[in-house]
């Protein structure tokens, strides 16, 4: 059991040490506040030292020092003030740059790690390890040394003048060491398992209330509230508990280890007014003795309740850091594909998503040549969505082989892969600002308004846009939220068509358009796929029978394959689920 513990506790320090590695970088302002809180903790000295000289002075009538021991007090608290304002700016500047580095490092590895990571952690989770975590992360990491340096200083400097005045008595300090560090260990290993509960029930929280938000016209239409309701109760009183077993820990703490120095200090009042010790400390020395042991209470009391912080930090951190510690997408292909031909070539493909047993492709062989759409059908979950997504390569093939130009998918680099690819969703995804700013997206940000409109013109875009007020330039809303669906999916198209790009995947792409929009569309795709590798994945049959070839897929396996006219004629699957389609 005690191996255990002491694995804990290194862990701990290895997470803590970790995160210190984000400070090295401002060591200039952490010098600064350290030289701050260096100041503080010597007008705290300063003070004992200067109550030491007013009693004597007192006693023994040397009232003309009642001027320097009048512009002492005045230099005391410029010192203090000094040291507290470089203290608390240099610390509190270190502060924010963690939290915006820790936070943009966190983005920055999000946008790289593999689809399957999505798949196992809700978007609800990540956000509040982005937001709350960090916070918590940086006050481990910069609250707590603040408290530590300042009061720490202060400590040393108390205990050093104690030791000046009467050494013998000051070592009874070092007695009641070993007690509060056994105080504080004991603690720590509850404040790091009470951090982590509370950090989860942030998550569950963010999740909670995302979800019901996000659906509150299914919440409101099924009468969903009053569930959502009790849901969101539960895990805001999950927070609420475990955030009170926290306080209640660290209020058990904090006091225990108060008494404990108490303690010393009535012991030291007590041998320290023996007649022999009396008789060798002059009235102040005595005197200033006794408020210097009082007064180093206060900072042994706040160095162990930042233990609460740093548990807590350390809990958030390992949360951290874990996610850092997940490997990016695969990306060890060194060749970089300048303008893809388009043959593409599944050579007995098959996948097995992370969480699952049960294969989603199996054996899968097929070859699309350059300039063809090939369009796949199939009941949901035969593998259609799966097949497109290995292409762009959101997941890595285990068994089998996918070429493209006759190379492995994994000898290119993936930045160069997908360079050749336009995709367009069944579920559209739309960011913050215009229509006009998400349709030339990211990489094809520097598309001349001319570009942008052609592709809004082909894609039907233009047909609502303009009877909008700002056109082109009007506000989306958060995910296309002010739009319906088919002009979302609408713009993904355009998107898809203004990135030009030899392949082409279209999942649903015309799902959520009406049948008026949809013959627009189709005839605007029918353009766009001539001389481009396409893959369509379809359930409404109609906008596939164009297709140069389709495959039917069922259980992952592909079960048919020809044009739309030899299939009706087999009599197979695609004739039953075409006569299904329109009533035949």
């Amino acid at each position: 059991m005690q191996k255990n513990t002491n694995n804990q506790v290194a862990s701990g320090w290895d997470v803590y040490r970790r995160l210190l590695g984000y400070v090295r970088g401002h060591w200039p302002m952490f010098i600064l506040a350290f030289c701050g809180f260096a100041l503080y903790a010597t007008s705290q000295t300063a003070a004992a030292k200067w109550l030491e000289h007013f009693i004597d002075a007192v006693e023994n009538g040397n009232l003309d020092y009642r001027l320097w021991l009048a512009l002492a007090i005045i230099g005391i608290f410029l010192v203090r003030g000094i040291g507290t304002l470089l203290g608390n700016y240099g610390f509190s500047y270190v502060a924010r740059a963690v939290v915006s580095r820790l936070r943009c490092q966190m983005f920055d590895h999000l946008l790289v790690l593999p689809c399957a990571f999505y798949q196992q952690h809700t978007s609800a989770e990540l956000l509040s390890r982005l937001t709350y975590n960090v916070e918590q992360v940086t006050g481990a990491a910069t609250d707590a040394l603040k408290t530590a340096v300042r009061e720490g200083l202060t400590v040393v400097g108390l205990f050093g003048y104690m030791l000046y005045l009467n050494w013998k008595l000051t070592m009874l300090f070092v007695v009641v060491a070993p007690l509060v560090g056994a105080v504080v260990a004991l603690a720590s290993k509850r404040l790091r398992r009470l951090s982590h509960g509370i950090q989860d029930s942030v998550g569950d929280i963010s999740s909670a209330a995302s979800e019901a938000i996000k659906g509150y016209q299914v919440v409101r239409i099924f009468g969903g509230a009053e569930a959502e309701r009790t849901r969101f109760n539960r895990v805001s009183e999950r927070n609420r508990r475990q955030f009170m077993k926290m306080v209640v820990t660290q209020s058990i703490t904090t006091p225990v280890v108060q008494m404990l120095v108490a303690g010393v200090v009535a012991l030291l009042t007590y041998i320290a007014m023996s007649p022999a010790l009396v008789a060798s400390m002059t009235t102040g020395q005595f005197i200033a003795f006794i408020s210097a042991a009082s007064l180093m209470a206060k900072p042994i009391r706040q160095l162990t309740e930042i233990n609460s912080t740093v548990q807590k930090g350390i809990a958030a951190a390992e949360s951290f850091f874990a996610l850092f510690d997940v490997l990016p997408e695969r990306n060890a292909g060194l060749e970089t594909l300048t303008v893809a031909q388009g043959r593409i070539e599944f050579n007995s493909v098959s996948f097995t998503y992370p969480q699952s047993e049960e294969p989603a492709l199996k054996q899968v062989s097929f070859c699309i040549e350059p300039g063809e759409t090939v369009a796949l059908v199939g009941r949901s979950g035969s593998g259609k969505t799966t097949l497109a997504g290995l292409l762009p390569r959101f997941y890595d093939v285990v068994d089998g082989e996918i070429l493209l130009d006759d190379r492995p998918l994994s000898h290119y680099t993936l930045d160069s892969l997908r360079n050749q690819i336009a995709l367009v969703n069944q579920h559209v995804v739309l960011f913050e600002g215009s229509i006009a700013e998400n349709i030339a997206y990211g990489a094809l940000a520097g598309a001349s308004d001319e570009a942008i409109r052609a592709a809004a013109d082909a894609a039907m875009v233009s047909e609502f846009a303009d009877r909008l007020p700002q056109g082109l330039n009007t506000l989306v809303g958060e995910n296309g939220l002010l739009l319906s669906g088919g002009q979302r999916q609408r713009i993904a198209i355009a998107r898809a068509l203004l990135k030009d790009a030899p392949l082409l995947i279209l999942d649903e792409a015309t799902s959520a358009l009406d049948t008026e929009s949809e013959r627009f569309i189709q005839t605007a795709l029918e353009h766009v796929v001539r001389g481009r590798t396409t893959l369509v994945i379809a359930h409404r049959l109609s906008t596939i029978e164009r297709a140069d070839r389709i495959l039917v897929m069922e259980n992952g396996v592909i079960i048919e394959q020809g044009n739309h006219t030899e299939l009706l004629a087999q009599g197979g699957s695609y004739a039953r689920l075409y006569n299904m389609q329109f009533n035949q």
